[in-house]
């Protein structure tokens, strides 16, 4: 054993040097994951009796859950496709060739480098109804008479923390896929130019190919965030008008803190979980695939 310790065989040495990150890894994502199971199956509260799987089937049948899913999967869905494409314009923007190319990519960092809740409260303020930057500049421009309640009417509550979280996090797609546009060989489009191929053929068949896997790995991560939106929804309407606006995040939120029911907020997270596993891998199995 110790023969082996002090000249490993290179199958020994992998373990040794995996093993830590393993110890790692089951520290910091299987035990909590497990712990979250545990707890959705006991009544934490009250005395650790077993409940089985009465709590899934509690959550199955809330219609607060499936309102929270609901807007939960409708700002992914509205969000990670706008802050990709806004992400992208402003990715080409900052890899244009300028003399001085920080002060672009500082601009960059800005947005993404605002805490989330400083951002909804930003936004808030925009969109308030007696002081907001919306009303004055569309009744100065004879848009509107009278100042419009945004975030007291669902649909435009709705509308201003997309547009909030699209601001918020465009510029973390936009670096991801400017880390991607510099690696393409320039060598690329100027054999694409003596082809004869103009600016709009060169960005179809030779950027969107080369930074499909830079998309790839930014829409996953975008993705993950938006199915945990929490931050932005909270400081600008918390969850209104009604349940409008209120997020899966929230709601576990609400079941964990404001009702203190730890096993059935654990239940709302294993669910969450489980929506985020399978968009992930959906990534992978299938764009993931066509990207390859």
């Amino acid at each position: 054993m110790l023969s082996k310790l002090r000249d490993p065989s290179e199958k020994t040495l992998a373990v040794m040097l995996l093993a830590p990150a393993f110890a790692l890894l089951l520290a910091i994502v299987v035990y909590p994951i497990g712990k979250l199971v545990y707890n959705s199956l006991f009544a934490i509260d009250k005395g650790g009796a077993f409940l089985g799987l009465q709590n899934y089937v509690d959550v199955w049948h809330d219609p607060l859950f499936w309102n929270a899913t609901q807007n939960t999967l409708l700002i992914t869905l509205i969000t990670v496709p706008g802050a990709l494409l806004v992400g992208l314009a402003l990715a080409l923007l900052a890899n244009l060739p300028f003399k001085r190319k920080w002060p672009v990519r500082l601009s960059l960092l800005l947005p993404w480098a605002l805490p989330l809740s400083f951002a909804g409260l930003i936004f808030a303020w925009f969109f308030h109804t007696e002081y907001g930057v919306v009303n004055d500049v569309l009744m100065r421009l004879g848009l509107q008479d009278e100042p419009v309640s945004w975030l007291l009417q669902p649909r435009w509550a709705f509308a201003a923390i997309c547009l909030t979280i699209i601001w918020k996090t465009a510029s973390f797609m936009a670096l991801i896929l400017l880390a991607g546009l510099q690696m393409i060989p320039r060598s690329l489009y100027e054999a694409a130019e003596v082809d004869g191929a103009n600016a709009w053929q060169q960005f179809w068949q030779i950027t969107i190919p080369m930074l499909m896997p830079s998309i790839i790995v930014a829409l996953i991560f975008r993705t993950i965030t938006a199915l945990q939106t929490f931050d932005i929804p909270y400081t600008m309407t918390k969850g209104g008008p009604g349940e409008a606006t209120e997020t899966l995040a929230m709601l576990i939120h609400k079941y964990t803190i404001d009702y203190s029911d730890l096993s059935f907020g654990s239940t709302l997270a294993v669910f969450m979980f489980v929506i985020s596993l399978g968009v992930t891998g959906f990534y992978l199995n299938h764009i993931g695939k066509n990207a390859t």
